[in-house]
């Protein structure tokens, strides 16, 4: 019999903001702006969070953890990441591997291993199943202009007995 398979990708995007922290993939990034947001700004891990709830089929990060809801303001988004994880595992469902993309004009970014093992841990996987890539759009653009930072998450999901 074969196994259950299913892809989800997600997007995020949050604008800086002076005097705040910059976290990506978890791991804190000297920048002089943060991301402004509800919780810790961490867009990587929003389209992670994204990605994985696509998937399986259950919306997006929004619906689970409402920016209405004040028990999320300044949470940390690996927080809301395991989580999710947990209740794929509880559903039957084991992330096979994750790609993510950071698009960014600013910082440079040289983070990008401390993040692919602080995700690969939260995820439950060897960290070569988790890859993470950084672009920037050449000045274009929100990001170009140094506005703000996006990422893109894809996944793949198999079917796992539950735990």
């Amino acid at each position: 019999m074969m196994t259950e398979m299913r892809i989800g990708q997600g997007f995020d995007a949050h604008r800086f903001e002076p005097g705040l922290r910059l976290v990506l993939g978890g791991v804190e990034i000297p920048h002089g702006q943060g991301l402004q947001a509800h919780s810790d700004g961490d867009v990587l891990i929003h389209a992670l969070c994204d990605a994985l709830l696509g998937a399986a089929g259950w919306g997006d990060i929004g619906r689970h953890f409402p920016d209405s809801d004040p028990a999320y303001a300044g949470i940390d988004s690996r927080i809301l990441l395991r989580q999710v994880i947990e209740r794929l595992a509880s559903a039957g469902w084991g992330l096979v591997n994750a790609d993510l993309t950071i698009v960014a004009q600013a910082p440079k970014l040289a983070h990008i291993e401390a993040m692919r093992l602080c995700l690969a841990g939260d995820l439950r996987v060897d960290p070569q199943r988790v890859n993470i890539k950084a672009t920037t759009t050449e000045g274009m653009g929100f990001t170009g202009r140094g506005e703000g930072v996006g990422a893109f998450a894809v996944v793949l999901l198999e079917e796992r007995p539950v735990e």
